[in-house]
């Protein structure tokens, strides 16, 4: 991939960076925000890797994950902000505050086909299947080997954003580009295993609660998760794996997951996760809801209450679902 001058350029010239990713984050937000912190640092930069969210046992194994400061320590003195693997700014959470940071140079590097460009400058690869095989590109533009930690980092994105590299999207060019990484030294094994092959005890009973409500409805498989189902089963997060699991059933094109939560302000909100088997899409949709993704993963999140959201993305799910069967007809 040839890289506009314009993005090493940006990176070359500054040097107290701020570095962030999503809220609700991933092994791609997590590898992405933990592989640029390795790059800025062979380029003898000062970057500070912030996060909205708490890290989760998942990824505390990462190179790099104890120095991720929240969003208190954040200050107003950065020269750029590097912006990885968010859509959209909102998607930032509270590191970014406009009244502090709306007058720096914003750098958004992202693989979603619904990011919305809201950066200085932005780049932009949907047909990169993570942020992560991105910033393999980046790192060979600026001369630093794809080995040690930032192996490691940047396959976790890999191995995460396309479930093992099960998804449609794993071409040859995505398997020579872990196979890089892996001769530099990342573990794929391990990285599988720890990513995508434990979950919390805590989780299963959640799974045990909400499953015995599960719903198939014209090709569309869905189901809600309330706050108050998280506190029984003694939990306050699903893993963001039950959608991904829920399109494995053959009778379904398209799952949904609902999950209840309270936003920032203090209001109830619910988070949206969509997955779709190949041929159909989900992304639109998400899109159109002020969220984002890609045709098979995506989502949103949206306020009010869970029966409330849940009965109208339902309808709109089961709209699109019908609209594209037809197509594929």
């Amino acid at each position: 991939m040839v890289i506009d001058p314009t993005i090493l350029n940006i990176v070359q010239q500054h040097n107290h960076i701020l570095c962030v990713s999503h809220v609700n984050p991933d092994g791609d937000a997590y590898g992405s925000l933990l592989g640029m912190g390795w790059i800025l640092r062979h380029l003898g930069k000062n970057p500070v890797l912030a996060m909205q969210d708490r890290t989760p046992a998942e990824f505390r194994y990462l190179p790099g994950s104890g120095q991720i400061i929240n969003p208190g320590a954040v200050v107003n003195t950065y020269d750029l902000i590097i912006c990885l693997d968010a859509s959209s700014a909102d998607r930032m959470g509270t590191v970014f505050r406009a009244e502090a940071h709306a007058n720096l140079p914003l750098l958004v590097i992202d693989h979603h086909i619904t990011n919305t460009r809201f950066g200085t400058l932005n780049w932009i690869a949907p047909e990169c299947v993570a942020t992560c095989q991105m910033l393999v590109y980046l790192a060979q533009a600026l001369g630093m080997p794809l080995a040690g930690p930032l192996a490691e980092c940047l396959l976790t994105g890999l191995v995460t954003d396309t479930l093992g590299f099960r998804t449609s999207n794993t071409t040859p060019v995505v398997m020579e580009t872990a196979l890089q990484l892996m001769h530099g030294g990342a573990n794929l094994p391990d990285i599988v295993a720890r990513t995508l092959g434990r979950r919390s005890y805590r989780v299963f009973q959640l799974w045990g609660v909400v499953l015995a409500e599960l719903h198939l409805e014209e090709g569309v498989i869905w189901v809600t998760i309330s706050r108050e189902q998280m506190k029984r089963a003694g939990t306050n997060r699903d893993d963001g794996q039950l959608s991904s699991m829920l399109i494995t059933a053959a009778e379904a094109d398209i799952s949904a997951t609902f999950t209840e939560k309270v936003d920032e302000t203090g209001q109830l909100a619910v988070e949206c996760s969509f997955r779709a088997k190949p041929g159909y899409d989900v992304g639109a949709l998400a899109f159109a809801l002020g969220g984002g993704g890609h045709p098979p993963a995506s989502g949103c999140t949206l306020p009010g209450t869970l029966a409330e959201v849940s009965q109208r993305v339902m309808t709109a799910l089961k709209a699109a679902h019908q609209q594209q069967a037809a197509a594929l007809k």
